[in-house]
Formats: structure tokens, C-alpha cells, sequence
């Protein structure tokens, strides 16, 4: 039987959490002004319940207000932390912009062709008079016009005005707007060094300022002290979480290794370093009060790694969680360590609520609890009498355990499965906390050139061996199962299966055997209908790619794919805009060259798809016969200036795609409707995708 008495904090985080999710996808479904005197009676009412119960046991009508007064104080928590109601939002403007003032708030990422940063927008002018506006945005500076990065707390006079961020483009592409909104950014602006003047400094928050120091000068000393490119580029990611320098190559070998826990400072790394810790201060606790002694300095030294790591959000969540571990240790040992991970989420949900929709926020808890509940009962399966063997299975069941709490979640956000996950984890696990425990001795002794360049030959060489390590496990056959595609609902039917199987095993209740297989029954209806509805069609997809076109044909399992060399050989932006749609359409051959239905002749080509015909006008001077009869005729590379041109010939969509130049698209799109042509413009409307 299951009791809730010993997990007092989990219930309060799961209605909590509850009232968050409301807030987040129905923020508007109960009036604020309401919600606020029903929140107010209820802390009235428990109050009066719990007086009234003094030295009796608490009535179960005081529990349950209570859970409802959680829930409703998650609700108007989110509401409040939600930037895009405040009255002077940037996104509440509708005045054109012609220049505004913002000031640089985040650590400047490097890209391949400029440099990302978040910055706070304060004025904004519309042409007649300065606004005092509020509001994050996304700004992109060209790598072409500067060298550096501004840096946090500069102030600089932008001119043009933000895009709002759009809505993703193509069919499964990744929501960016969406990702940005729950980082309560809603715009973005890509600048040249005409459009940006730097003002003046400004003091922001002087914490941020020198953790972001301490984060550049610890940039500065790997830089220095470890000479190859890789190498550094991992050293960065697993020290400092910066993942700027590693190329796609070196993270598709850790992918496929089941090893990117490893490329992003988080859970891992801290417990790591509270472990190293315990160990080497272990010896406080012979003292009188050397439990409460060990548990500061523990939270000390972590805090000032986040702040070495600039307090990047993943590292936040970590260190908190760890530090109420640490504070609950002197308190009481035996703390229901369910209890104390709940104290960990609720400060930081109190703190950020959108935390709930990160990502590495639910794959961190996640992990971590898989890890306490199902680590301890995979040990006791069996008990290695060799002191080596032992630790070999002990990484083993907490490779498992962790990857049954967090398997579901991969899929649903990555759609692949690392096959080798357990044997590459029996050398990544132990090469993290060796490459971490060397890279924090390195920039603790970066001051003795001497000792720093002993530490550096011993990092920079077991790094070298971990990627080369990593990287034969990729070579290996069928390394990583790729391509999977589950929904949001699938992934929670397998979090369901994976739930009631262990609950099975524990109470050996038939209701669990029931819920098992329900989720089971459920998961392959979903996955039938799936099949149904995406998989078992031919499809016609035009994407949009900005400068390029893209057309695509989908045929039960089989792709034809026509687009530029330029597009072909730019894998991420087909792993960004294309293979989303491919997921979906369950894609496992993709054909590029020579494909058989298609005619290239007179500035067009052809394509003839069984009953349907497709022309692609990629040519000013086309010829097109006057007795084709055509389904969709499709304007490229700026080939069509006068929709009259085109005009005689009767086709059921003409579609404008995203290789012509969005004033050549407008133009066309004014015309079209002029004439009443029904016309669609790729890069008006996003992707056109039709079932054939």
C-alpha cells in the first residue's frame, strides 16, 4: 500500500506545479482580481481550521483547502512572473519603431555567423517621442562588423525596429518562439555596425557582472593552457558549460555515445563536485559541529562554481538542489529525500515558474529521482565481491535507473536512443569527475604557471582519451537508434507503462498490472492512428528555408527530394526546417539524385506525380505549353515578376516559394489578389503541405 503522509513537500509541489501549468497554457481562464479574494478566504479559512484544531488532529477539509490554496498561489505566481502583461511590454507597442535604447543583460554566445545576446529594452521612439518601455530581446550581431561581443550592463542605441518572434515555418520544426516565450523573450533583432552605437555603461546586478568575469577569465585560462581544438571545446562544455567551439561532429559522437550529459554543466557536475567534497572534508564531522561545518563549506564552494560558470540556469537548479540536500543533512539524516528534492523544485518554481517547461529542468529531476528510487533496488540484484567489479555496477544501475526515468522524455524532445549507453557510460562517468576535478585544480592554480601547466598535461591528455573513447563508440554498428517520433501524449503513456511495471513489482497489485497494460493499449492505438493519418499518404510538401527552394515528395516511407546543392550540403539547416516533417512522415529513404518523375526543359521543370502534374518555374524566360494541364504551379527564384504572365494558365494553387525575395513575394501576392488567382506564399504562410 501506498501512504502520502511521509511526502508532505510532494504534495504541495504537484499542486504547485499544477497551478503553474494553468497558468502557462490558460493564463486568462480565471479572472486575476478573483482568483486573488478566493486565495485570500482560503489562507483566512485554513488559518481559522488550523486555530480551531489546536493539539487535535487536522481535519481532512484543512488538508485539502491547503492543496487548493497551493494550487491557486501557483496560478497567480506564474501570472505575475509572465512579462508580456505588464502594461508597458514591448509587445503591448503597435507604434512603428524607428530607434530604441536597450542594455545588454546576458553572456554573449559566439555562432557561426554572429554573436547572440540578451538584452532589456528601457526606451523605444517612434519618430515624435521617446516611450519607457520594458520587455527581454534576442539581439544577433553580425561577426562580420564586430570582432567582440558587447558585454553585460553595456548600454547601446539600436536603430530599426525588433521582429516579433514567428511561429514555426514548417510542418514538426522546432517551436523557437515558443522555447524564447518561456524565457519571457518575445523579440529579436539582427544588427550591422551601422544600427548599433554603444552609450555608456550601465550597473545592472554587480553579482552577474562578476560572475560573468570570473566566466571569461576561466575561458581565458582553458584558452591558454589546452591546445587542442577539441579538447578545449569539451574542457569548456564540461567545466563551464560553455558549448560555443564544439562543432556538430563532436556532438553527434557524444550523442551517440549516450554521453551529452556530460557537454552540459548540470546536475552531474555539481553532485560530482559535492561528492569530491564529502570526501575530502569528510574527517569535519569527528567535531562537535562538524555536520553543520561540512554542509556550509559544501555550499559555499558550489555557489562559487555556479559563479564561476556564470549562474547559468541549468547550474542554478543543480547547486539549489544540492544545497538543501546539504543543509538537510545536520538537520535531520533521515529526511525522505523525496521531501528534500520538492523543497529544491518548489524554491525554484517560486523563484521561476517557467522553469517547469525547460527542459533540463524535467530531465534534472527526473534523472535524479529515477536515480534514488530505482538505484538502490537494481544494487541489490546482486552483490560483486571484487571491489572494481562493484563500482562497475554500481554506474550500471545508475546508468539504468537514469535512463528509465529520462528515456521517454529523450525521445519526445530528441527522437534517438543511444544503444551503447551503458557501456559508454562505465568511462564517461568516471572521465567526467576525473576531466572536472582536474579542470577546477587547473583554475585553481592558473596563478602558478608551473603547477597549471603540469594540471593542463594531465586534462588536455584524459581528454583526448575520453573523445577518442567517445568516439569509437559511435563507429560502432547501430551505435544510435535514430528517427523516432512520439507526441507529447505518447511520451506520458510511456512514463505510464515505465511507472505502473515498477509499482507492480514493488506492491504486487493487480491494478498496476491493469494500468500497464491500458497505457500499453492506448500507447499502440495512438501510434495506429498516427500510421494512419501521416505515415500511410503521399504527401507534397514546398518548405520554407529562407533563399532557397525546397519541394518535397513523400511516399510512404520514401522521400524525393529537390532543392539546392547549397541546402544539401548545410546540415543544420535541413536537421532544423526539413527533417522534422521526415520524423513525422516516418522518412527512411531520402532520394536526391535522378529522380524519375521529373523534367528539366524551357526555364521550368516538370513533375508529373502519378495523376498530378507540377511545374517549378525556376527561369524568367520559361515556356510553358498552353494545353498543360497543371495542379500547382510554383514561382522560384524571382523568375515572376507580373502575375499577368502567368495568369492564362489554370492551376488549382500558385505557390510562391521561399527562394524569391519577400518583396518580389508581396508584389505577387497583391497582384494575385487583384486578379483573384488563388495564390500562397511560402514565405507569407509558412510551408504548403498537401496530401496527394
Amino acid at each position: 500500500m501506498f501512504f502520502w503522509t511521509p511526502y508532505a513537500f510532494v504534495r504541495i509541489v504537484f499542486f504547485f506545479s499544477a497551478g503553474i501549468l494553468l497558468g502557462v497554457y490558460l493564463p486568462d481562464v480565471l479572472p486575476v482580481g478573483f482568483v486573488t479574494i478566493v486565495l485570500v478566504l482560503l489562507v483566512a479559512g485554513f488559518i481559522v481550521l488550523n486555530v480551531k484544531q489546536h493539539g487535535l488532529q487536522r481535519p481532512v477539509l484543512s488538508g485539502m483547502l491547503g492543496l487548493i490554496l497551493i494550487f491557486i498561489a501557483g496560478y497567480l505566481n506564474t501570472l505575475f512572473h509572465t512579462d508580456s502583461r505588464k502594461p508597458d511590454h514591448l509587445i503591448k507597442f503597435d507604434e512603428p519603431i524607428v530607434q530604441y535604447v536597450a542594455v545588454v543583460s546576458g553572456y554573449a554566445e559566439e555562432k557561426k555567423n554572429s554573436w547572440k545576446v540578451e538584452a532589456q529594452v528601457q526606451q523605444v521612439y517612434d519618430g515624435s517621442e521617446w516611450h519607457l518601455l520594458s520587455g527581454k530581446i534576442l539581439l544577433y550581431f553580425s561577426r562580420k562588423d564586430f570582432d567582440r561581443p558587447f558585454d553585460y550592463g553595456d548600454r547601446l542605441l539600436l536603430r530599426g525596429s525588433p521582429a516579433e518572434l514567428q511561429e514555426p515555418a514548417n510542418p514538426g520544426e522546432f517551436d523557437y518562439k515558443r522555447f524564447l516565450t518561456f524565457r519571457k523573450i518575445y523579440h529579436q533583432h539582427f544588427l550591422r555596425a551601422e544600427q548599433v552605437q554603444y552609450v555608456s555603461p550601465v550597473s545592472l546586478n554587480p553579482l552577474i557582472a562578476y560572475s560573468f568575469q570570473l566566466r571569461k577569465k576561466a575561458e581565458e585560462v582553458l584558452r591558454k593552457y589546452i591546445s587542442g581544438e577539441q579538447e578545449r571545446a569539451v574542457a569548456a562544455a564540461l567545466i563551464l558549460g560553455v558549448k560555443d567551439g564544439l562543432d556538430n561532429e563532436l556532438i553527434q559522437a557524444y550523442a551517440s555515445a549516450g554521453a551529452m550529459h556530460v557537454l552540459a554543466v548540470s546536475g552531474l557536475h555539481v553532485g560530482i563536485i559535492y561528492l569530491i567534497l564529502s570526501l575530502a572534508i569528510k574527517p569535519l564531522k569527528k567535531w562537535k559541529h562538524g555536520k553543520w561545518l561540512l554542509a556550509l563549506l559544501s555550499i559555499a564552494i558550489l555557489w562559487m562554481y555556479a559563479f564561476v560558470t556564470g549562474l547559468s540556469p541549468s547550474v542554478l537548479r543543480a547547486v539549489t538542489m544540492f544545497s538543501i540536500i546539504a543543509v538537510s543533512r545536520p538537520l535531520n539524516y533521515r529526511t525522505n529525500i523525496y521531501n528534500t528534492l520538492a523543497v529544491a523544485a518548489f524554491v525554484l518554481l517560486l523563484w521561476e515558474p517557467y522553469l517547469i517547461m525547460s527542459v533540463g529542468f524535467q530531465l534534472s529531476f527526473l534523472a535524479v529521482i529515477g536515480i534514488v528510487y530505482l538505484q538502490p533496488k537494481l544494487y541489490w540484484l546482486w552483490e560483486p565481491r571484487f571491489w572494481l567489479l562493484d563500482k562497475v555496477w554500481q554506474i550500471t544501475c545508475v546508468s539504468i535507473a537514469a535512463q528509465l526515468a529520462t528515456f521517454s522524455l529523450g525521445l519526445l524532445y530528441f527522437h534517438q536512443f543511444p544503444a551503447y549507453f551503458l557501456f559508454s557510460n562505465l568511462f564517461v562517468i568516471p572521465g567526467a569527475f576525473i576531466c572536472l576535478a582536474l579542470g577546477i585544480l587547473l583554475l585553481a592554480t592558473s596563478f602558478l604557471p608551473p603547477v597549471a601547466a603540469v594540471v593542463s598535461f594531465f586534462l588536455d591528455s584524459f581528454l583526448r582519451l575520453l573523445n577518442f573513447l567517445v568516439t569509437g563508440v559511435e563507429q560502432l554498428p547501430y551505435s544510435l537508434i535514430n528517427n523516432i517520433y512520439i507526441t507529447t501524449f505518447q511520451s506520458w503513456l510511456l512514463m505510464g507503462i515505465v511507472m505502473s511495471t515498477l509499482l507492480l513489482f514493488q506492491y504486487r497489485r493487480f491494478a498496476y498490472a491493469v494500468a500497464m497494460f491500458s497505457c500499453g493499449l492506448i500507447l499502440c492505438i495512438a501510434q495506429w492512428s498516427h500510421y494512419q493519418t501521416e505515415v500511410n499518404h503521399e504527401k507534397f510538401a514546398v518548405y520554407r528555408v529562407a533563399g532557397y527552394s525546397a519541394l518535397e515528395w513523400i511516399n510512404r516511407g520514401q522521400s524525393f527530394f529537390i532543392t539546392d546543392s547549397a541546402l544539401l550540403a548545410d546540415e543544420e539547416r535541413l536537421r532544423f526546417h526539413i527533417r522534422p516533417n521526415r520524423l513525422i512522415s516516418n522518412v527512411q529513404r531520402v532520394h536526391t539524385l535522378d529522380i524519375p518523375f521529373m523534367k528539366s526543359m524551357n526555364g521550368i521543370r516538370l513533375f508529373t506525380w502519378k495523376d498530378h502534374t507540377v511545374v517549378q518555374i525556376v527561369a524568367k524566360d520559361f515556356f510553358i505549353p498552353e494545353d498543360l494541364e497543371i495542379d500547382y504551379l510554383i514561382i522560384s527564384g524571382n523568375s515572376v515578376y507580373d502575375v499577368t504572365n502567368i495568369s492564362q494558365f489554370n492551376s488549382r494553387k500558385i505557390i510562391v516559394d521561399s527562394s524569391n525575395s519577400l518583396y518580389a513575394a508581396t508584389k505577387i501576392l497583391t497582384q494575385a489578389k487583384k486578379l483573384n488567382l488563388p495564390v500562397y506564399s511560402v514565405l507569407h504562410d509558412g510551408a504548403f503541405v498537401t496530401k496527394i
